[in-house]
């Protein structure tokens, strides 16, 4: 039987990735945050057809998990969109690390979840399974590489003892 797993990051979507940084780090203690500006991806597929993502991320660590802020600089359809307006925020997915992405997204698919996005980010491929309309968000399936591990570990070691001080810092 298929299972994930606990999530490794839990990721909302935000208008501006630097402002909910800042506001997570005051707010919740999360951070100190990493922000990644249009994020190189390639080979994306929403929703069966080709497409483009292009956005910001702030990556900071909040207790024993990841958060990820994605601010969406697309015009078009986006997993991102699909939810949440240009103005709006909220949970967008939970990731998981899984063994064979493939297989991961058939079980998914079997249990009446819908392949929503699929792209890479440099030499990680990623899927976004669309579990909205049961869980209220998306799914984010990565199989773990030595770079996707290596940015975990240097986020989570960042936070280790952090004083809340010089909260954004660049990737």
């Amino acid at each position: 039987m298929f299972k994930l797993g606990p999530p490794k990051q839990i990721a909302y979507a935000v208008p501006s990735a630097y402002e909910a940084a800042h506001k997570w780090a005051n707010d919740f203690g999360a951070g100190p945050f990493f922000v990644a500006e249009h994020i190189p991806v390639t080979d994306v597929m929403y929703r069966g057809s080709p497409s483009t993502f292009d956005h910001t991320s702030a990556y900071g660590q909040w207790g024993d998990i990841m958060v990820e802020l994605v601010q969406d600089h697309g015009s078009g359809p986006s997993v991102v969109r699909d939810l949440y307006d240009v103005h709006e925020s909220g949970l967008h997915h939970l990731a998981y690390f899984v063994d064979d992405i493939d297989h991961a997204t058939r079980s998914l698919e079997e249990l009446g979840f819908e392949l929503g996005m699929e792209a890479k980010a440099g030499p990680t491929k990623f899927n976004l399974i669309d579990a909205t309309k049961a869980l209220g968000h998306f799914i984010e399936l990565y199989e773990p590489n030595t770079a996707l591990i290596g940015f975990y570990e240097r986020v989570k070691k960042a936070s280790i003892d952090w004083d809340g001080k010089d909260p954004i810092r660049s990737r």
